[in-house]
This record gives C-alpha cells, sequence and structure tokens, in this order.
C-alpha cells in the first residue's frame, strides 16, 4: 500500500447526518426563543412599565393576594391603604395591576 491509500482509509467518513443535526438543533433554538423566551420577556417588561408608571389612589394586588389603594410612592416602596385607616408598605417588586383594572385595559386595547 502506498501512503495515499493510507491517508484515504483514515478519511472521516461524511454524510448528510452531520448538517442535519445542526440544522435541527438550530432550529430547535429559534424555536424556543420564539415561543418561550421573546413572549416572558414581553411580559416582563410590561410589568415594570406598570410599576413605573403607579400613581395615587390607584387600585392594585400584591403578589400575597392583598388589594389595596396606593397612598404613597417611594422609591423602593409603596404605601397601601387596605381598609380604613390600615396602610401598610409594600415592596414595589410585588405590586401587580387589581384584576378588575387589568380586564378594562385589555378590553380597551382590543
Amino acid at each position: 500500500m502506498n501512503l495515499m491509500t493510507v491517508f484515504l482509509l483514515q478519511a472521516p467518513v461524511t454524510g448528510p447526518d452531520a448538517s442535519w443535526t445542526w440544522i435541527m438543533l438550530i432550529a430547535m433554538f429559534v424555536i424556543m426563543y420564539f415561543f418561550m423566551i421573546r413572549p416572558q420577556n414581553k411580559k416582563q417588561k410590561e410589568i415594570a412599565n406598570f410599576r413605573k408608571s403607579l400613581q395615587v389612589n390607584q387600585k392594585v394586588i400584591t403578589a400575597g393576594g392583598i388589594h389595596g389603594v396606593i397612598k404613597e410612592i417611594n422609591d423602593n416602596d409603596v404605601v397601601l391603604e387596605i381598609a380604613s385607616n390600615v396602610k401598610i408598605r409594600i415592596d414595589k417588586n410585588s405590586i401587580f395591576a387589581a384584576a378588575a383594572d387589568a380586564n378594562n385595559s385589555q378590553a380597551a386595547n382590543k
């Protein structure tokens, strides 16, 4: 055997399987991005914009399920009135839109 035959026998076998593996891997990442990552980022931006636009006398719900009305807004926290003369201080990150207000804004957008 000559040297050229040895090199030809050692050459890696290539086929369509290797390229299809990469194509499928990239396709799975693209699908995962559009169906999972992108919608989650969009929802987080909406919540962040809502928290930036909080106003006094706005009805909100806390992460713990407490319904209240905003009475004071500070840098990192909010004072909620949950009953007559009952006020609590809540972190801004645990405040969400009231369900009735969220439904009204979604109906207005349609």
